[in-house]
């Protein structure tokens, strides 16, 4: 098969743990960018990165780059590719553009309709009929990426965010994405070798992913469909063996996930039966005040509140109590703990040995590693 060009988006900070995931898919050629991963490969490393890979948010296929000198260019070196290749006049499509530093395009919009006044333009020219444009359900998803007078075109392979597992039937008022928790996990170097703890649940995505890392559970397998599936060269048969390649591993230790609020555990334990998963996990409405684990050589894994549902008083208390919690309940333990205010962090009192920067939505936020030592630590 022959090799095609692709790239996996990915949040900020996660791009080496995709670059790892993706060695796993068979990709070549494999270099990091700014929040994406760069990679070739044939068919089945497309479908293998759609579907094996945890941290992506989607991946595209490169098939056109060009210079352009003006809107007059775009236009015509648009309308002069082969798009017959791709898709059909049957095909709705619809196409999403960034840009930077363009003196041409001030915005997306425009690069985006007049790409698509090209596409309409070649395939009325050819056979009489234009295609749909559908911004709702389209076929055929193009992504145009202009950095000043360089466009690269992409087809966007997976349709719908791969954050968008499929298993999360309800949300509390600040879900952490699926991307980030499996990612966040990956970070700690948790693979199910040793108990884990989420003291602060919320609507279960840490425990959730946990388990899938752990049992060796691929996240596409909750998944309706991806956007390769309606590409004309589309093998069924080949995507049906990529999807039944992952080798089921037995969970042999204990995953904990509590939460002081019974709304955010009744949540999560939806989440959990949606994915399959409710009998890998031990839930229980808890405060962490309260919380009674008798575990050594476990990871916790905390995203404890950080935004402005409490008020900063209420905070401090809060992380002050987790670092009183993990160091006097918890020695033996490593922790690892997200959030965005390092006031708020310097209240845990506790000593990092390793530090990330991740985004939780639009916020930076540290992802702290803390060894739990009985006693003073050396040094």
């Amino acid at each position: 098969m022959k090799k095609d060009k692709f790239i996996a988006k990915t949040l900020a900070g996660l791009e080496g743990v995709l670059f790892e995931e993706l060695k796993k898919t068979g990709a070549e050629n494999i270099s990091k960018g700014n929040r994406a991963v760069f990679f070739e490969g044939d068919k089945k490393v497309l479908y293998r990165a759609n579907f094996n890979l945890r941290t992506a948010l989607r991946i595209l296929k490169q098939i056109h780059s060009f210079k352009f000198n003006n809107v007059d260019d775009f236009y015509k070196k648009c309308f002069e590719f082969n798009w017959d290749e791709f898709m059909n006049v049957k095909n709705s499509f619809a196409v999403y553009s960034t840009v930077f530093n363009s003196k041409e395009f001030r915005n997306s919009m425009f690069v985006s309709l007049k790409m698509k006044d090209a596409i309409v333009d070649f395939f009325r020219g050819k056979t009489g009929k234009r295609p749909n444009v559908d911004s709702e359900k389209p076929e055929i998803i193009l992504n145009v990426h202009i950095s000043e007078n360089d466009c690269s075109i992409s087809l966007d392979s997976s349709g719908e965010s791969l954050h968008k597992r499929g298993y999360r039937v309800a949300q509390n008022e600040a879900p952490l994405s699926e991307i980030l928790a499996a990612g966040m996990i990956l970070l700690s170097g948790w693979k199910g070798e040793s108990d884990f703890i989420d003291p602060m649940c919320g609507s279960g995505t840490l425990p959730i992913e946990a388990v899938l890392i752990a049992t060796n559970t691929p996240p596409g397998i909750f998944r309706k469909e991806f956007a390769f599936e309606k590409w004309s060269d589309f093998e069924p048969e080949l995507f049906t063996e990529i999807s039944e390649e992952a080798e089921p591993v037995k969970l042999k230790k204990q995953i904990y996930a509590s939460d002081i609020s019974p709304r955010n555990i009744g949540i999560a334990r939806s989440n959990a039966r949606n994915a399959h998963v409710f009998n890998y996990i031990n839930f229980s409405v808890t405060d962490f005040n309260d919380l009674k684990i008798k575990t050594n050589g476990s990871t916790f894994i905390i995203n404890p509140p950080y935004g402005e549902r409490l008020n900063f008083k209420d905070l401090e208390q809060t992380y002050s109590m987790i670092g009183e919690r993990l160091k006097h309940q918890y020695p033996g333990n490593t922790a690892w703990i997200l959030s965005s205010s390092k006031g708020l962090f310097n209240k845990i009192g506790l000593k990092y040995s390793e530090k990330h920067q991740l985004y939780n939505g639009a916020l930076l936020c540290d992802f702290r590693k803390y060894d739990l030592f009985t006693g003073k630590r050396n040094g």
